[in-house]
Order: C-alpha cells, then structure tokens, then sequence
C-alpha cells in the first residue's frame, strides 16, 4: 500500500519498516509468524531494488560523444571554427592540428608517473606455506610408532641371542675348570694360566669376563695359594650350599687389565 512513499529517495519508510519488523522479530514464536516475516522480507528486498534502481537512474551516466567533444576541445579543435571552415584543406588529417596527439601525450604522463604501490593488508606475505601441523605431527606419531615397534623386537633378539652366547660360553668354560679339576685334585689351577690367552689380549679379557659369572653364581671360588697368587678351582653342589649360607662369602670385585700387563 505505501511502495510509492517507501520508493521516494527522500523518504525513510522502508528503514523504519526494517526496523519495526526486527523488533517484532524478536517476540515470534511460531511458524507462521516466522512465514510474515520472510514474506516481508522479499517484498522489502523487492522495493530496495526498484530504490536502487530509480537513485541510479538519476545520477549522471557516462557520455562517450561528451567526453570525446572535450577531449577534441582539449586537443586543439574549434568545433565552430571547423564547421566554418569545412570546405578549407588548411587542416592537415581533417580534423586535428598536427600537434594535437603530442599536446595530449604531454598531459597523460602526469596521471602515469609512476606505478601505484603495492602493500599487503595483512602483512608481508611468508616465502613458505603453512606446514600443516596436525597432518605432520600424526605422520610422526604413526613412523615413530613404527620405528619402536620394530626397534624392541630387533634389540630383544640381539639380546638373547648375546645372552645366550655367553650361557654357553660360561658353560663350557665350566666344564673346561671341572675336568682340569677332576684329571688332577690336588694340583691348583692358576687363575692367570687359565684365564690368559698368550696370543689374544681381547681373548684374554673375554676369559676374565665369562669366568665373573661362575664367581658370581658359585660355580667356582678364586683364593690365594701360598704365594699369594690366585687360583680357581669349581664348587661342588654340597660346598655351593654351605658357601651360600656363609654372609660375605661370595664376594665381587672390578679389576683393571691392560695391554702392558697381560704381556
């Protein structure tokens, strides 16, 4: 009923209307109330474009014959004059003087100085893009995962495998103190000839270090003999249990070796 009025440029009846429809916004509550307000939605939404359309309308369009009478007038050309003179060839090229394009050269470099400037708004940009964090840190996670579980199982079998290397060794080693023991009782065993590899210094230390272990489980003792060099000879199962029952029987020691010694 009001379009006309609300269409008028100098009239604020589709603002008000705007506005008393969102403060009645505020109460709807049901479906169809809800429906008005879309209706009068499209019907405002209709009336701002005709609005729109009519301001435009009214302001002032390009006009291409215009702009090309000012620019000939700017150029040199007299329109009076050349209609005057329409039959005269004084006028090289018809129309234009023959420095009309130098004249307007002349003016267009002081719009064309230089190139406008160019700035970021938000910013010198970054050389790199964005890594995207959560992706790298899930591939991390997943090839680390990978690399622990694969890691453990190849240490767990290095391990047992050295470990069960020395199990044997010691063993044989056992069984290499016990025959020297039984083919002789009487005799001590010198710890340095048993130990000792005359040709092989890391021979020698491995001895020393396999022969620790039957120390330690009291498969054999290392004593003193009158000379005060120390002999080894095994434990038997019966002294192993007495030995064990006595405190600080089993004793264990670091001792250093080099090469200038085992020489």
């Amino acid at each position: 009923e009001n379009r006309e009025a609300m269409l008028n440029s100098k009239s604020n009846r589709l603002t008000e209307a705007l506005e008393e429809a969102n403060r009645l916004f505020d109460g709807v509550c049901r479906a169809r109330e809800a429906a008005l307000d879309a209706q009068f939605l499209v019907i405002a939404s209709n009336i701002g474009k005709e609005k729109a359309n009519e301001l435009h309308s009214e302001m002032s369009a390009f006009d291409s014959t215009a702009f090309a009478e000012d620019l000939l007038t700017f150029m040199g050309i007299n329109r009076t004059e050349v209609e005057e003179s329409d039959d005269s060839e004084d006028v090289p090229g018809g129309f234009l003087p023959s420095d009309a394009w130098q004249t307007m050269g002349e003016e267009a470099p002081k719009y064309f100085r230089r190139a406008p400037t160019f700035h970021y708004m938000m910013g010198s940009f970054k050389s790199e893009p964005p890594v995207p964090k959560q992706r790298i840190e899930r591939q991390k996670k997943a090839s680390r995962g990978k690399a622990e579980r694969a890691m453990p199982a190849q240490l767990k079998k290095m391990e047992e495998s050295h470990q069960e290397a020395t199990e044997k060794e010691v063993e044989r080693i056992l069984r290499i103190l016990q025959t020297h023991f039984e083919n002789d009782p009487n005799t001590p065993i010198s710890f340095f000839d048993f130990v000792i590899d005359p040709n092989s210094f890391a021979r020698t230390v491995e001895n020393v270090f396999h022969v620790s272990f039957l120390t330690r489980d009291g498969l054999a003792k290392i004593k003193l003999d009158e000379d005060q060099l120390p002999i080894i000879e095994p434990i038997k199962p019966s002294e192993g249990g007495e030995e064990e029952s006595r405190a600080g029987a089993r004793n264990q020691v670091v001792i250093s070796l080099d090469q200038k010694e085992w020489k």
